[in-house]
């Protein structure tokens, strides 16, 4: 198992923390650092400030947003990421939710199976530097009618394949990430509930031809580190309320869905109603101490290690470690508790 950290995005008018936080990973040995966008900072911008002042440590969009970008734009910005980083970029899509495709960026959150394949595979050929032809139903080119020409990518890559990873919530997305990904990228991962997502990714490899021993399985997983478990799960119930009831619309929020999934229907369905009514702190203290401690690393060092058996045990080959706290004393602590709790597992590669 393969530790990576999550940066999030730029929250305020700064983005010392995220590289405080790239930096303390690297000299701890950690594998990769992730940066996220929603409809603030972008991550291709962080990253290659990252980068710059980095020399090791991976990089990884978690993620960008595919109705951000065109498939050929992200090609572009992913290749020039790898170069810059000298092919560490790691470079991570997902579709967003309709609230954001709709409302920020204006494209349909319609056919968002089919509109994520074709877009990766434009993305692949794209990198190849052969000359972009596609003749699909979301993104045709080059666009028919017109006097466009099938042009190549001009930059070289740093490395020889840039892996992909999808971030999948739902099991026939988990599925897809497994037949045309190199890698998932979880949210609200639970070993204990694990089965469907391990059957979803053996039938999308199976599809492909590719044995797991090449897919990357990358939660990422919330750690506070502490004696009280109850006490550690307070300092994420905030993050999950938000997820669970206000990512999304009554009728459409994806991670809601996955908590039902797991068993937490009543819940679920009360965190939602709480959040969207704006009484936050009930919606809060209505996320059950399980949905919590089964998605997160909770507790101190040892326990922390006796979990990792459990993650590595249903697939996780890296765990993308996200610190709640805004101390950055409690977050290097953080960083090297997780660390010591992989060597104390003997899991570390």
């Amino acid at each position: 198992m393969r530790l990576g950290v999550n940066a999030g995005y730029i929250v305020g008018s700064s983005a010392r923390p995220q590289l405080e936080l790239a930096k303390a990973a690297e000299q701890l040995g950690y594998d990769s650092v992730w940066v996220a966008e929603a409809y603030g900072s972008d991550s291709p911008a962080v990253l290659s400030w990252i980068a710059a002042q980095t020399s090791r440590i991976g990089i990884g969009s978690a993620v960008m947003q595919i109705p951000a970008r065109t498939p050929a734009m992200t090609a572009m910005t992913a290749a020039t990421l790898d170069l810059l980083s000298q092919g560490r970029f790691r470079l991570g899509l997902g579709v967003s939710g309709p609230q954001v495709s709709e409302g920020w960026h204006g494209v349909p959150f319609d056919k968002p199976l089919a509109r994520t394949r074709e877009y990766v595979d434009i993305v692949r050929l794209a990198l190849t530097g052969q000359p972009v032809r596609h003749d699909g139903e979301h993104f045709p080119l080059p666009l028919p009618g017109g006097a466009g020409k099938a042009l190549r990518l001009t930059v070289k890559p740093g490395s020889e394949s840039i892996p992909i990873y999808l971030a999948a919530v739902g099991p026939r997305n988990v599925e897809l990430a497994a037949e045309i990904c190199d890698g998932w990228l979880a949210i609200f991962f639970s070993p204990r509930d694990a089965g469907e997502s391990q059957a979803r990714i053996s039938k999308g490899l199976a599809r492909s031809g590719r044995s797991p021993s090449g897919f990357d399985v990358a939660p990422t997983v919330p750690v506070v580190v502490g004696d009280d478990l109850e006490a550690c799960a307070d300092q994420l119930r905030a993050y999950a309320a938000l997820y669970i009831g206000g990512m999304g619309s009554r009728a459409e929020n994806f991670y809601n869905q996955q908590a039902v999934r797991m068993g937490f229907e009543a819940a679920a369905e009360q965190v939602q109603s709480l959040y969207l009514d704006r009484r936050h702190r009930e919606a809060m203290a209505a996320v059950p101490f399980d949905f919590i401690d089964r998605t997160s690393l909770l507790g101190p060092r040892q326990r922390i290690a006796e979990r990792l058996h459990e993650f590595a045990g249903c697939g996780v080959t890296t765990l993308i470690v996200s610190c709640p706290a805004g101390d950055p004393t409690v977050v290097g602590e953080t960083l090297r508790t997780v660390a010591g709790a992989l060597d104390d597992s003997g899991l570390g590669s």
